[in-house]
Formats: structure tokens, sequence, C-alpha cells
């Protein structure tokens, strides 16, 4: 560095490194903390690079000093606001949820008592306050800041209105007890599996009792007793699928526990994940907070189970368990079985009430007659229709499903996953091999592997004439790349827009009723995006 001191400040007390974390130049900082910069340097206003990145949402940054230079994740400013205040304040859900992964205090109250929901709150911050609830409890929620008020009240003073309904639903789910560790969670959790089990059992030994050995003037063929008695073996078949589906693995993923002996009490546990690729392509939405992992891109955490699944497809009370990669195969055996046992027991019933010869000839007369003198097969026909078409449905949704290689979450989320969007946005499947191919490894093996199918792409005219002006543009000396960060900030820029630690007048926030949607005292005006840190790769790129 030619001499230059690495521990200078500017005026407010803020080091080189306070100002890569505002871009979240980490090949920058990687250098000054080689050259023997603190990490833990903080400026007038109590601000250490954590801080900073927090605030400007680089959450790359945070990352990598966490885990590489033992940065404290949960350190405090002078206002008594961790870095998990400005994210949430500030709407950074990816930071939000790098940072709780750390282990952040997320009821950490400030000098003004709030939360980092509170700040969530106020800013109308959907996603954020999402992140924040789902990982909490009932008491997050009712917590008051020192104006005696709740963060829905924050969010309904503030009009946000959508924020204020979605956290007074969330705490009448708690006081209506249907928490995980409620009466009714716990209920919850046993699910309809029972009262599936039930119905089937009864549908057959009706069946079996009024259709197959029923009294009738004309007796049973050998044929329509085969065909009868399949349909049996088929209900049969079904309920094996439904047990071992019922109780099988869907594919959690292990949890990760901070154990004494595997793990320093100092050491992050982020560290364990430090070459993880999700990490290092900035797929921050695959951090499960709550079980501590990294997880695989196809999966999701069931709330209900508490667990993170393995190509998660949906949780099905009717089966009391999550439907994911290692039991979808046996979900679909027991759809396709019990709609074909359903086809021919309908079919059976049927034929045994329009061959009877005493049947009188008018259609009025003729469903008076069979109601009340064959009441057993009437009663297995009508439940035999109720559920055949809610259960067709849904086997061709999930036979459609299975021949394209997707999900029912990754349906119903498909504008919200990355993963899922092509050039221009538009959807775009990248684990559909063709039906062919789809089906065959599904049936064969029971499940898909994650392998996303190689496209080759071919550049059309505009696309050529985009990355011709752009060349052209760079040879004038205008790099396109200079504002990766998704803002317009130079380094030049004013320092109201630009330093992370700049005010805008001493707002007093416990007097809620003049606050406004401008930073609050000692919060910084960060407004950066971390898609630069996307660009963060393996090996850091010397200077």
């Amino acid at each position: 560095m030619h001499g230059a001191d690495i521990h200078a400040v500017d005026h407010t007390g803020q080091t080189a490194l306070h100002w890569s974390a505002v871009r979240g130049h980490i090949q920058v900082a990687e250098l000054l903390l080689k050259e023997g910069a603190k990490v833990d340097a903080t400026d007038l206003y109590g601000y250490q690079a954590t801080h900073v990145a927090a605030q400007y949402g680089q959450t790359a940054f945070i990352y990598h000093i966490v885990a590489k230079w033992n940065a404290d994740p949960d350190v405090p400013d002078n206002d008594g606001r961790s870095p998990l205040h400005w994210a949430a304040y500030k709407g950074f859900a990816d930071s939000i949820r790098l940072l709780l992964f750390l282990d952040a205090y997320r009821g950490r109250q400030d000098k003004e008592g709030c939360t980092p929901l509170h700040w969530a709150a106020i800013r109308g911050n959907l996603e954020a306050c999402t992140v924040l609830v789902q990982v909490g409890k009932k008491d997050d929620l009712m917590v008051k800041d020192k104006t005696g008020l709740t963060p829905a009240q924050l969010a309904a003073d503030k009009n946000h209105r959508q924020v204020a309904f979605f956290l007074d639903n969330a705490r009448r789910v708690y006081d209506t007890g249907c928490g995980a560790n409620t009466k009714f969670g716990k209920l919850s959790k046993i699910g309809l599996a029972p009262l599936l089990w039930c119905i089937i059992i009864v549908m057959l030994i009706t069946y079996i009792h009024s259709v197959i050995s029923g009294e009738y003037t004309m007796n049973m063929t050998a044929a329509f007793g085969m065909f009868a008695w399949s349909g049996v073996f088929l209900a049969t078949a079904g309920l094996v699928m439904f047990y071992k589906c019922s109780r099988k693995d869907p594919g959690y993923i292990n949890i990760n526990v901070r154990g004494s002996q595997s793990q320093r009490d100092d050491e992050p546990l982020l560290k364990m994940e430090l070459e993880n690729p999700a990490l290092l392509s900035g797929n921050w939405s695959q951090l499960c907070i709550t079980c501590k992992i990294v997880r695989p891109v196809r999966s999701k955490h069931c709330s209900t189970c508490d667990r993170c699944v393995e190509q998660f497809d949906h949780h099905c009370p009717w089966v009391s368990n999550c439907i994911g990669k290692k039991n979808k195969w046996e979900f679909f055996m027991f759809l396709a079985l019990e709609v074909f046992a359903m086809i021919i027991t309908g079919s059976a019933a049927i034929m045994r009430i329009v061959r009877d010869p005493d049947s009188p000839s008018s259609f009025g007369s003729w469903i008076y007659y069979s109601v009340f003198q064959h009441p057993g097969v009437a009663s297995f026909l009508a439940m035999d229709f109720f559920l055949f078409f809610g259960v067709a449905v849904l086997t061709i949704v999930q036979a459609s499903q299975i021949a394209r290689n997707i999900t029912t979450n990754e349906m119903a989320n498909s504008m919200r996953y990355a993963y899922l969007r092509g050039p221009g946005g538009r959807f775009r499947n990248p684990f559909d091999h063709g039906i062919r191919k789809n089906c065959s490894d599904f049936l064969l093996n029971g499940y898909n592997e994650d392998i996303e199918r190689l496209e080759q792409t071919s550049h059309t005219d505009e696309e050529m004439g985009m990355i011709q002006m752009t060349s052209a543009v760079s040879q004038n000396g205008d790099n396109p790349l200079h504002h990766s960060n998704g803002t317009d900030h130079n380094c030049t820029d004013s320092q109201a827009n630009s330093k992370p630690q700049s005010q805008v007048g001493s707002s007093q926030c416990c007097d809620h009723s003049k606050r406004t949607d401008r930073t609050p005292l000692g919060l910084g005006l960060g407004l950066g995006r971390n898609s630069a840190s996307r660009q963060y790769v393996r090996s850091l790129i010397p200077l």
C-alpha cells in the first residue's frame, strides 16, 4: 500500500474497511484485513463494518467477514441497534436470513425499545416481517417499545395495512392455539391419516358385504367375480402404499446442531458451510434459519413438520406427512391404485343393481327402489363418487408434474424462485429433461435427480447488437459494470447518499406520532443492493 495508514479515519471515524462495506467490495476488504485492518473498528456512532454492510444490503460481505474474519454479526451500535435492526429497517431479507442463521438476537431492543420487527413494521417491509415472524415466537409480536406500541400497531399507525394485517393474523394464530407446541398444533401433526384409513376400510367392508356378498336374485358369474374382487386387491395395495407414504421419511435433511465437541463456542456456525456453492453464488434463500443448514435448491422448510424436506412437493394432511423426494413414488402409486380401485368397484356396484330383474323400468322408480332395496350399495356408490373426482384430479395433476419434473411447491412459487426464471424473467424449468426421461427416472428410480439440463444458447441479432454497443461503450471508457451494486452512488457522491453513517436530523423515534419514513437517529441512508455481492467467486481476485 506504499505507506498508506490502514487505520486512517475520516471526520466521522470511519476507516477504509467501512467504505468497502458500503459497496460490498470483498476483495478490497480482504486486502485491508490482511494488511492489519481491524474488523471490529467502530466509527463515532458505534458502527462496525457489519452494521454498514447490513445498511446497504451487502449480504455476501457480511458472510465473508463473519465466516473468515470472525466479525461479530450481532454487536450493537451506540443506539443499541444491531446489524439485524439495520437489515430489517432497510428491508434486505437476504441479510436478515444470514444474520438469523448466525444466531443474531431477534428480540434485542434498542434505546427506544424497538426490536428488528418494530423497524420492519415501521417501514412496511412485508418480506422482512415475514422472515422475522416465521422464525420468531408470539413474544416477538407482543413486545412494546417505549411508547407502548407493538409492531402491528406501528404498521397500522404508518398506514402499512398489508403488514399490519399480516402481523395481526400471526398473533391470532398464536392466540387460537395453532402454534406448533400447542395441543391443536400437535394434533395437526397427526393429521387426517387415521380418518382416511378408517374411511377406506369402511368402504371396503361395505363393498364386500353389499356388492360381492349381497343377496341378489341373479348369481354372480366367475368373470364378474374376478372383476369385482380385483377392485378389492387394488384398494388393498393402495392401502399398503398409503401406509408406506405416511410412515416413510419424505427426504428430511439433517439438522446442523452446534456441539461442544464438534465446534468451539467462538467459531461461527457458517464456517462449516464456507465453501458451499449456494452461498458463493449468492443464493441466500437456501439458508434455513431453523435447521441451520444450507438446503438444496428444490427443498423447503415445512412449518408443520418443522424440518427441511428435499424436493419438497407439499404437506399432505390426508397422509399426515410431507411429500418429498423419498416418498413421492409411494404417494403417486397410492393415488393411482385408489383411482383404479374406485373405477372398478363403482362399476361393479352399478352393474349389480342394474342387473336386478325386480327393479322397475322408470328411472325415478329405479332410483327409489335401489336406495331402499340395496342401501349398502347406494351408500357405497355415493361415497365412491364423492371421493373419486377429487382423487382423480389430484392424480392427474401429480402425473402432469412428474412428466415435467416439477413439484407442487415450485408451481405455486414459480415467480419467487430465481432458478425457475430464464432470460427475460420468463418461466423456465431447468430440471425438465423431457417427458420420457422424467417419467422413466421417476417410475424406475422412485425420484428424479436435481440435475439441470444443459442448453446451448444462441445469440439473436438484437443480442449481438447490444453486445457490440456495450463493447463500444466500454472502449470509450464508460464501464457498464461500474454500478453493479444496484445503486447510482459514486464514491464522490454527497455524504447524504453515500456515507453509511450519515443522518438526517435527530428524529425522536419514541414519538411515533411524528415518525416519518425517513431514517431515524443513528440509522444510515444505505440504499445499495447486493447484486454486486453475488459476483463473489470462490477465489479472491488479486488487486
